[in-house]
């Protein structure tokens, strides 16, 4: 099936009771068994639930992947493929990521004694400096948030297949419309459903998609272990979100374009990081492994005040000041105070996440009221 086929029928199967179109909400905690032992595959909804796993399936097929697994926020999925690992592993990470991920990194695994690099990972061969027998998980995000930077997965996937490693990808900015990580090599696939594949900011949620059996049972015990397991109410609405991801992810990107060109053309505006322009470095690669360029920008202004960077993000209206992505309606945030202020700012400033930087999630309303939303606030400082 083509993409926008899979997002609507990919995992779903009309409810043998009723015939209802709909993946019912099975709000159940737990399940009849007709003999100890024996029951019809569920057992307890923290290990399984009927709505959990039609979703479970809906995000394998759309990644391409042959098992999906859904926690109860990006956070808990990423706790998860941690997990995996034993005392004195390390792991190599992109310098630009989410703050969530540099902090549960840094301050909670770390205390376990897994030891954390954070590298530029544009040059995939930097990679190979840092990597030693302890090594068993390279960690990258592409799109990086909230650089926009674009790393090479199939490069990458290769290196840590010549040395054995586990390569996880967190998928969140491209959505599997953009980009199927499995497809060039990548072991794992990490979204924050929150984002773009619910797409209406009402749920919480996070998944992993995988390709290999006995990864797929270690995260499995995980899950079940751990139980940071998303309701059968909250997979409802995202099987929901996603029957219209092609359509919102095809807004998205006009209207990140149309934004992105906007902003490298105004007067007060620094720079604009967006992997679709031709001078973004590795644009090359983001043409190769993404089907189009999305709706993330990032953008700085020239004179890089702080105070400037908030009275934009105060007067803008359209765009709403809030944490999060991906939703239909536009929102922007300020990294550095934000979703990014757990990073130390030394940490910021290596990577070129300065003051003035502003975050736009693009949405899909009309896009000159967008544009008309900006010069306005832009017109503050």
């Amino acid at each position: 099936m083509k993409f926008g086929t899979k997002a609507i029928h990919a995992g779903i199967i009309p409810d043998p009771t009723t015939g209802a179109i709909m993946t019912p909400i099975y709000q159940t905690s737990t399940y009849v068994q007709r003999s100890p032992g024996a029951h019809q595959g569920y057992e307890y909804s923290r290990t399984h639930n009927p709505t959990r796993t039609a979703l479970q399936d809906s995000l394998a097929a759309l990644e391409n992947g042959k098992h999906g697994l859904c926690f109860s926020s990006g956070l808990g999925a990423i706790d998860a493929v941690i997990k995996l690992l034993n005392p004195g592993d390390e792991v190599i990470s992109t310098n630009d990521l989410y703050g969530g991920s540099y902090r549960i990194f840094t301050k909670i695994f770390s205390k376990y004694g897994i030891k954390f690099h954070f590298i530029s990972m544009e040059e995939p061969e930097n990679i190979e400096n840092y990597i030693n027998e302890k090594t068993k998980l390279i960690w990258t995000e592409t799109p990086t948030n909230p650089m926009m930077n674009i790393i090479d997965i199939e490069a990458i996937s290769k290196i840590a297949k010549k040395h054995n490693i586990m390569m996880g990808v967190d998928n969140t900015f491209a959505t599997p419309f953009l980009q199927n990580p499995l497809d060039f090599g990548a072991d794992l696939v990490m979204h924050s459903v929150t984002k773009y594949l619910g797409g209406h900011s009402d749920v919480v949620m996070g998944a992993l998609i995988v390709n290999d059996d006995e990864l797929a049972d270690r995260l499995a015990f995980i899950q079940n272990s751990c139980g940071a397991t998303p309701g059968p109410q909250d997979c409802f609405l995202v099987l929901r979100g996603i029957k219209t991801l092609h359509l919102r992810m095809e807004r998205h990107c006009q209207n990140g374009k149309t934004i992105a060109a906007y902003l490298k053309n105004h007067p007060k505006v620094e720079k604009v990081f967006w992997p679709g322009f031709e001078d973004h470095p590795n644009h090359h690669i983001a043409k190769n492994q993404m089907r189009d360029f999305g709706g993330m920008i990032s953008f700085t202004l020239k004179n890089n005040r702080l105070e400037d960077a908030v009275k934009i993000l105060e007067n803008l209206k359209l765009f709403a000041l809030a944490e999060s992505l991906g939703g239909v309606e536009s929102l922007c945030g300020h990294p550095a105070t934000m979703t990014h202020a757990s990073i130390p700012r030394a940490e910021r400033d290596k990577v070129g996440l300065s003051d003035s930087l502003i975050r736009l999630s693009v949405g899909v309303e009309d896009v000159d009221d967008l544009k008309e939303d900006l010069s306005n606030a832009l017109n503050q400082i």
